[in-house]
């Protein structure tokens, strides 16, 4: 059986191997010790371990994915600072950041320096005791630190290495430092985001970005979608490369095909979508409680059917019939549609358009702000908002405080869609890790964070 001594201060050598998985159904079979407000044994990634090692928003949003559906997720972050995010944005009462507290949920923090060699060789007992691996550093960097694929994989060969990075770990731009704004615009997206130039029929102006980090969020996804679907079957360990990039390419829905066989080059479109007819947002009158705030409700009649049903609802029925039947029918008449629309609904409340198109069957939204969101019945009714409990400076149930975040999608019969906790102080459970998982006494653990090491 290999082992590796670890450097002073340490005075045990632990193996670095372990019993391989003895069932193909799920990633691992064992037993973490878990809040005991946490149970979580009915969580289709109960059993599995997660050691993230990503910041900000890709990687850490892959992990807080499995740890929603039960999966246990530590989280190394480094002493003192702890991941950036922690002071993004708005600030709550204790200067950590809320946004934070929601991408963190359900995860343990532990404080862990990379920059020191007894600090990666702590996370190297750790990542061999583990069942994912997710990082989102600059390629090579992990290799830099001796804790890539080719360091850990003969001592843990089933260990899957989730990457994710703006451009992948291959290619010329694999080393580029690679964000989501940027990859964002490299992918298209930015690029049919906006409004036309009537003329040229591309970008009028700069394209416009949603409110979010799309592209991180995006990859997000993609990593902890292929962490759960790798190939059981294929020998030795895994690694699933995710790039920004090609994520946000994979939003893209027909656009590539389209070019390579019909040349087209598909520009932005403002408020609709290019090809369907009619789906727009739309102008209504001002709620009367904030008379000089634009107000919008958004339709979407693109089905035949329903089509004839919006034209009768807005008093045009002579624009039915043969010649609008079909959508490529309606495409060739777009602004006579959309001018319709638009005319019938300036005249009225985005209430009264909500009633008049829910009565009739026709998909409609508000275009709502997050106050509006919070307080919805749909939302209320389905439990995608929840409270959390965040406690307070040593966790004194007095000092601390609900925070309102969404719940786990999708929702799952028979599992609670409710966080376990939110995201914990920087280092709460690096006691806790290395003393009952790595087997560390308590002297060794003081002269770790004596030295800086830990925190």
């Amino acid at each position: 059986m290999p082992h590796f001594k670890i450097i002073p201060p340490f005075k045990v050598a632990l193996p670095l191997c372990r019993a391989p998985h003895t069932s193909p159904a799920r990633l691992s079979f064992r037993t973490f010790s878990t809040p005991s407000n946490a149970p979580n044994d009915d969580l289709p990634l109960s059993g599995v371990r997660v050691l993230e090692m990503g910041q900000l928003i890709a990687g850490p949003f892959a992990g807080q994915l499995l740890g929603q559906f039960g999966a246990e997720v530590i989280k190394v972050e480094p002493p003192n600072v702890g991941d950036p995010l922690r002071v993004w944005r708005e600030l709550d009462v204790d200067g950590t950041s809320p946004w934070f507290r929601s991408i963190a949920r359900n995860k343990k923090s532990v404080a862990i320096d990379l920059r020191k060699q007894e600090g990666r060789e702590l996370v190297k007992r750790l990542a061999i005791k583990s069942d994912v691996l997710i990082e989102n550093f600059k390629p090579g960097t992990l290799e830099k630190w001796s804790l890539g694929p080719a360091s850990l994989h003969p001592y843990n060969p089933s260990l899957i290495f989730t990457r994710v990075s703006g451009y992948g770990q291959t290619g010329p731009w694999a080393p580029r430092p690679g964000y989501a704004s940027v990859c964002e615009a490299e992918s298209g997206f930015r690029y049919i985001n906006g409004f036309p130039d009537p003329e040229t029929g591309g970008l009028s102006g700069p394209p416009v970005r949603p409110n979010i980090s799309l592209g991180d969020s995006v990859a997000g996804l993609h990593a902890a979608f292929g962490t759960k679907k790798r190939k059981r079957s294929r020998p030795g360990g895994t690694t699933v490369d995710v790039s920004i990039l090609e994520s946000m390419l994979n939003l893209m829905e027909g656009i590539v095909p389209e070019y390579d066989r019909k040349g087209k080059i598909r520009g932005p479109s403002g408020s609709s979508v290019t090809g369907i007819v009619p789906t727009n947002a739309y102008p209504c009158l001002p709620d009367p409680e904030s008379p000089s705030v634009p107000s919008y409700i958004v339709i979407g009649a693109n089905g035949d059917t329903i089509y004839n049903r919006l034209m009768n609802v807005v008093e045009r029925p002579d624009l039915t019939g043969p010649a609008y039947q079909q959508n490529h029918h309606r495409v060739q008449r777009q602004t006579e549609i959309e001018n319709a629309i638009s005319e019938w609904t300036s005249k009225r409340s985005a209430q009264d358009v909500l009633d008049a198109m829910t009565k009739a069957g026709v998909p409609v939204g508000r275009v709502v702000s997050v106050k509006d969101i919070v307080e919805g019945q749909q939302v209320q009714a389905r439990g995608a908002i929840q409270d959390v409990w965040v406690d307070g400076n040593g966790g004194d149930r007095e000092e601390g405080w609900n925070l309102k975040m969404t719940g786990t999608f999708p929702v799952l019969e028979g599992v609670s869609s409710v966080p376990q906790w939110a995201g914990p102080e920087l280092g709460h459970h690096t006691d806790e890790i290395l003393r009952g998982d790595l087997g560390l006494t308590d002297v060794e653990v003081n002269n770790l964070r004596n030295q800086g090491v830990i925190g």
